[in-house]
């Protein structure tokens, strides 16, 4: 082998890592986005979820508020409103990865009458 042919297979060597070092960031960043989006879609399902459990629970006269807070996962139950009246509407607070990220929230409403499932 030629001493050329060893040192462009350096440099190549060196090209690759450099350019290893510049895609690693944007990789992290949409892991980021992704897993941001999938607790988004957690915290909308949940919101549902527990809507749909106050609204059972106003139906058979038990507390509305109650029955959707216990329907919400612990992490969930911190920043939630909720609102019954004739429906029972939940809002949470999406978690954030990040603090620099916006705060946003989701909301679920549902009614009841009676003989729906």
């Amino acid at each position: 082998m030629s001493r050329q042919t060893v040192s462009s297979r350096r440099g190549e060597d060196g090209t690759a890592s450099v350019e290893m070092v510049a895609v690693v960031p944007f990789l992290l960043l949409a892991v980021l986005v992704a897993a941001q989006l999938a607790v988004a879609g957690i915290a909308l399902w949940s919101a549902g979820i527990a809507a749909r459990a106050g609204a059972r629970a106003a139906l058979v006269g038990g507390s509305p508020e109650a029955a959707a807070r216990r329907a919400l996962p612990a992490p969930l139950r911190e920043d939630v409103e909720i609102r019954a009246g004739d429906a029972v509407s939940v809002r949470v607070a999406i978690p954030r990865f990040l603090p620099a990220m916006p705060s946003l929230t989701v909301g679920a409403k549902a009614v009841l009458e009676p003989g729906d499932g």
